[in-house]
């Protein structure tokens, strides 16, 4: 896991190490830089495969058939890269590293751009074909590690182009740091989630480079070798769910069987490390399946440890937040106790960590619905405990709909009206659960009542905008709006913020709910393979829970792992809590007089009935919070780096 930098042509040196600087944090055990009179290429190196100096990078590779010459800067993992360089072996190929990243240069010497298909992991890469003076991008499949790029003009009003992990090895580039044209748009809290999934960035001038694409840049293309720096990028998808749908298992049972194959596979992919592995445990299905899944396979000893799987995985972290209702650690005790290893519990006092928030603003980059703190807190004493790698639940509430309000999507009239009544119970079931939020169970039940009653009546929900694809018509009518969620709203804007909050404490986290083998199984199955029984999730159930234990595994009240911004506003500084913090900003001159502000009299009225608790539930924390985070978000670019 790492920071990559890179600009056409190549730039002042010193100033180039500056804006690589600013992504220390992603790669803060050793870096390396690449400048030819072309382009300039840095990165920043998290050690975690290979940790010798061999697999630095920029990392250059001679072609095997001696017809080109490379140079890569990588972020991310590619689980099977032993198996590729197996391949890859049997084709005439030598290996000098054990790293993952000269297998992607020999699989790209060997297959060019159809090598994507072929990883299995997470990247954000570069690569630069010296012969050719041409530069080739890509990003993995579902968007799990970064890439921004810019065209800007430098400060001799040359063309330049940029690209980086983060945006903020870009601003140095740029004359102003600034807020995109449509940022109050993009950042209120009903379209929080529909940006990510686009090019669109909060900064002007800065785009995303799109998951599940690959891009070639041939800017040198006179025989004077001159720059003509071009506008625009030639993207190109290579992978879509939809192209890799496969015939669905008829029979339920040999569904679960196949199901808990692939996990397991997937996990132990992601075991491979070549330093200590831990997991963010709440206790919930998706964070306890992967740790007992990671115990399961450490006992299996037919399949130990040729390939490089790490046996130091036990290392279980805990966020605790006590007197409040999103306090999960009870479960997370049962987990550990279950498998017989110690976890560390970790509370969480937001006054530890608040002087900080301007800087976490500044490294975060954008704006979400709820504060990263605890998400911060518990990645930063993971890697205080020198751990730098992650095995965590990620994904499968997207894949599965573990959200309440997602399972209004199966409400299609052509469901029986027996399928229909299972889904209300199971709805029913996940709802009924002691929960943080009163206010959102009340609206889940009106939910249930006026949903049954649409559905009386033959009502249908709208299908998603993409449906354009000649395979959408396989999906059914609930993994239809799943793809949306799965592809181009939700788990993008959470695979975003998961990055950040591990990557701000330079910890790698790795997701084997988002192995694209399983996800390819899970979308071409039917509905009722997911939910049954009053049970979301009833695939990943019934495939872990000869693994886990039953409390956990049939556990069925969902809280999430969010911060419980309200009560912290409740309660004053001798309590923990961030009331006088919250009324002292609303009430400032600065909040008043912020551009990006939007009737601040109202916001400041809000945070004093939450304040004084007249009008305490998880909802008008989570609506405040996205109030006030535009000014939070303008006051953290003045740390912006500029070129000295």
């Amino acid at each position: 896991m790492c920071g990559i930098l890179g600009t056409i042509p190549n730039t002042n040196p010193n100033h180039f190490n500056q804006a690589l600087d600013t992504l220390t944090h992603r790669g803060p055990d050793d870096f390396g830089v690449y400048h030819d009179k072309y382009i300039s290429l840095g990165h920043r190196r998290l050690s975690i495969i290979d940790l010798s100096n061999n697999a630095k990078q920029p990392m250059a590779y001679k072609s095997h058939s001696g017809g080109g010459e490379y140079h890569i800067v990588f972020n991310g993992e590619i689980y099977n890269f032993l198996e590729l360089r197996q391949e890859l072996v049997a084709k005439g190929y030598i290996f000098y590293t054990d790293s993952d990243t000269e297998v992607i240069l020999a699989s790209f010497d060997a297959w060019g751009e159809q090598c994507l298909n072929r990883f299995n992991g997470m990247w954000a890469l570069a690569i630069w074909d010296c012969k050719k003076r041409r530069l080739f991008l890509s990003r993995d499949r579902f968007g799990k590690k970064p890439l921004f790029y810019a065209f800007i003009k430098d400060k001799n009003n040359q063309d330049l182009f940029v690209f980086a992990s983060e945006m903020k090895a870009i601003y140095p580039y740029l004359s102003e740091v600034s807020p995109a044209s449509d940022f109050t748009t993009m950042t209120k809290m009903q379209n929080i989630f529909d940006y990510e999934g686009s090019e669109k960035t909060l900064i002007k001038g800065i785009k995303r480079f799109p998951h599940s694409h690959f891009a070639y840049y041939e800017p040198y293309t006179n025989s004077h070798n001159s720059c003509n720096t071009q506008k625009t990028l030639k993207i190109e998808r290579y992978y879509s769910i939809l192209d890799n749908l496969i015939t669905p298992l008829p029979d339920y049972t040999k569904a679960v069987e196949r199901f808990r194959e692939l996990f397991l596979d997937s996990v132990r992919l992601r075991m491979r490390s070549d330093v200590s592995i831990g997991t963010a445990l709440s206790g919930g299905l998706d964070s306890s399946s992967t740790m007992c899944a990671m115990a399961y396979l450490d006992r299996q000893k037919d399949i130990k440890s040729k390939t490089r799987e790490s046996k130091d995985w036990h290392h279980a972290f805990v966020a605790c937040f006590k007197d409040t209702p999103l306090d999960e650690s009870q479960y997370a005790a049962k987990v550990v106790d279950f498998l017989g290893i110690k976890a560390t519990f970790l509370e969480i006092n937001p006054l530890k960590f608040w002087d900080k928030l301007e800087h976490y603003f500044y490294m975060f980059e954008d704006l979400y619905i709820t504060s990263p703190i605890p998400m911060i807190a518990i990645y930063q004493a993971l890697k205080q405990n020198n751990v730098s790698v992650t095995l965590d639940g990620h994904g499968a509430d997207e894949l599965f709909s573990g959200y309440g309000h997602l399972i209004e999507a199966l409400w299609d009239a052509k469901f029986k009206p027996t399928k229909a009544l299972d889904i209300l119970h199971t709805l029913n079931q996940t709802r009924a659960q002691p929960s943080p939020n009163k206010a959102l169970y009340k609206e889940g039940a009106r939910f249930l009542l006026k949903t049954f009653i649409k559905k009386t009546t033959g009502y249908k929900l709208k299908l998603p905008k993409t449906r354009t694809h000649r395979n959408f018509d396989k999906l059914d009518y609930f993994s239809s709006h799943l793809y949306e969620i799965f592809y181009q709203t939700i788990l993008p804007t959470l695979l975003r913020n998961y990055d950040r909050y591990s990557m701000i404490n330079s910890v790698e986290i790795r997701m084997p709910f988002m192995d694209h083998r399983l996800v390819e199984f899970v979308f071409s199955l039917p509905f009722d393979y997911k939910i049954r029984g009053g049970y979301t999730k009833r695939l990943i159930r019934d495939s872990v829970d000869c693994f886990m234990p039953k409390e956990i595994t049939w556990r069925k009240s969902k809280i999430g792992f969010n911060s419980p911004f309200t009560q912290w506003l409740e309660r004053d500084k001798a309590h923990n809590g961030l009331k006088e913090w919250g009324l002292d900003l609303v009430h400032s001159k600065d909040f008043y007089e912020c551009p990006l502000i939007e009737n601040p009299a109202k916001i400041a009225h809000n945070m004093e009935k939450i304040c004084n608790n007249q009008n305490s539930n998880y909802n008008v924390g989570e609506e405040i919070w996205c109030e006030i985070n535009p000014y939070l978000w303008q006051k953290s670019l003045q740390n912006a780096v500029k070129f000295v």
